[in-house]
């Protein structure tokens, strides 16, 4: 628990710096413009020039690191019991925090794999994932319900197949507990259901809409049916077909559903009623896409809530929880905030602006045209909750990597493992030091990131990598390896993205 504690002193400090940055000028001539958003962002200040005054080193417990790779997952029904003995947060506003919790937190099977194996699994599913998102990008490719705001905690979900991390939340009149995938680059919402064709295997019972007195089935000429990419037709229902870069898919019908998240109830959901899925999804009973559309769960709140929403995202071998919440109001004060970008050839996914990149006291030399979006809706950087590892263009990478390898000269090497480069022996350390790494937002923000967020063991054995790889294209991905502890606030209303105050 020290271990435990001091990690997340650490967090703590690391996001404070952060925050501090945000309005930080060197001691000569520093001509700043400021610009006010709603009342929740605060001030953001734009500086021209930034310090370092960040630490150009700091300490990776290399011990702790490697004793976390060793603790067993729960099992579904041990995390059910202790999630109901968590209670949700809720403020003064109403608002309240769903758990988030990471794919490897849960065992979803009674198998037990080591680190190793599960590490050569996750990426590879990453592989199959970063796949997907570049070509779907490179391809281009309306009701509202009024609620409280709300939120539900995520579980990690390695076990599981697809999807990083999960959330439980209810289905149906009465509600039937279900484990979801939420996916921040999705634009629908959807679930296994009975009678089905074709079903993978998933932890909780299928949900069978005949037991619930909400369901409603959606008609080929309603308006949301409209709004379904590729939607078709039978027997008068709108049927609705999804399909996922790792040869995952979901076909079935599309129904006004009421969920349940923690103790609020958002009625005339519109959903997906998979009747033929198949794929890596197994475990969820399927997904709540959070992704910039209109038919996303977050896009369907969007008139009434503002379209924002906020997470924060943990690794199995926490012992903390993640969460994620609903609504403008769980907007925090005291955030770093960055502008918004919108893709308009890929509107479900959130774009957001890189300067370069940092490692120790230097900001490594690269241009920063390689991180932007372009006209035609190339480039960029995406932030995606599916993703686990950090994508740069190759030429950024390796500039960033280099910079690293030149910090990193009296730690033994080790080497490559799967999708990275960059690995070091570590058996028998108990700490290191180790540069920072940080990112330069556009408009001013640096985020510097814990050690665990970038150096981190493959095995149970000692060996580390530099947690980041090359895109096979311009795009540039932020993944959740890099995010995890810290709070990140999407405002879609107002086309800002806020980084902290709070860890988790």
């Amino acid at each position: 628990m020290k271990n435990m504690s001091a990690s997340r002193a650490l967090l703590l400090l690391v996001v404070a710096m952060l925050l501090h940055l945000v309005t930080c000028t060197t001691t000569t001539t520093t001509t700043t413009t400021t610009s006010t958003a709603t009342t929740h962002h605060n001030t953001i200040t734009k500086a021209k020039t930034k310090t370092s005054s960040y630490p150009d080193f700091q300490l990776l417990n290399v011990k702790q690191a490697i004793t976390e790779t060793k603790i067993r997952p729960l099992k579904p029904s041990l995390y059910q019991e202790l999630s109901m003995n968590i209670p949700n947060d809720s403020g003064s506003e109403g608002k309240q925090k769903l758990k988030l919790v990471h794919r490897d937190k849960v065992s979803f099977n009674n198998k037990f794999h080591n680190h190793s194996h599960v590490f050569h699994a996750r990426m590879q599913r990453d592989v199959k994932r970063v796949v997907s998102l570049i070509r779907r990008v490179s391809s281009g490719s309306t009701a509202s319900y009024g609620v409280e705001d709300f939120g539900s905690e995520v579980v990690s979900g390695m076990d599981q197949g697809s999807g990083e991390y999960f959330v439980r939340i209810g289905v149906g009149s009465p509600p039937r507990s279900q484990y979801m995938v939420i996916d921040s680059g999705s634009d629908i919402v959807w679930v296994q259901c009975k009678p089905c064709t074709q079903c993978y295997h998933q932890t909780d019972p299928l949900f069978d809409p005949a037991d619930s007195a909400s369901f409603m089935g959606v008609s080929c000429s309603s308006a949301v049916c409209d709004q379904v990419d590729n939607a078709g037709c039978n027997s008068g229902r709108c049927r609705y077909e999804v399909s996922y870069g790792d040869g995952s898919s979901t076909k079935g019908t599309l129904a006004l559903e009421t969920l349940t998240l923690g103790r609020t109830v958002v009625q005339n959901v519109a959903i997906g009623c998979g009747h033929m899925n198949q794929g890596m999804f197994v475990g969820a009973a399927g997904l709540l896409g959070l992704g910039g559309g209109s038919m996303s769960f977050v896009g369907q709140l969007s008139r009434e809530r503002g379209n924002a929403f906020s997470y924060c995202l943990v690794s199995r071998v926490t012992n903390s929880n993640g969460f994620l919440e609903f609504g403008s109001e769980a907007m925090p004060v005291g955030a770093a905030w960055i502008p918004l970008i919108r893709n308009p050839h890929s509107p479900s996914y959130y774009y957001i602006g890189l300067s370069g990149l940092g490692v120790g006291d230097m900001k490594v030399p690269i241009s920063e045209d390689i991180f932007e979006l372009t006209e035609l809706g190339n480039g960029g950087v995406v932030m995606d909750t599916g993703t686990a590892v950090t994508r740069f263009p190759t030429v950024a990478y390796e500039a960033f990597r280099d910079a690293f390898i030149d910090q990193t000269g009296n730690l033994p090497r080790a080497s490559g493992v799967s999708i990275f480069d960059t690995c070091y022996n570590l058996f028998g350390f108990l700490s290191v030091r180790v540069p920072t790494v940080s990112f330069y937002f556009s408009g001013g923000p640096i985020l510097t990131l814990p050690a665990n967020n970038f150096l981190i063991p493959v095995d149970d054995a000692g060996t580390f990598c530099f947690a980041f790889a090359p895109s096979p294209s311009g795009l540039s991905i932020l993944g959740n390896i890099q995010q995890e502890g810290i709070q990140i606030s999407v405002d879609g209303a107002n086309e800002f993205v806020g980084f902290g105050p709070n860890v988790c």
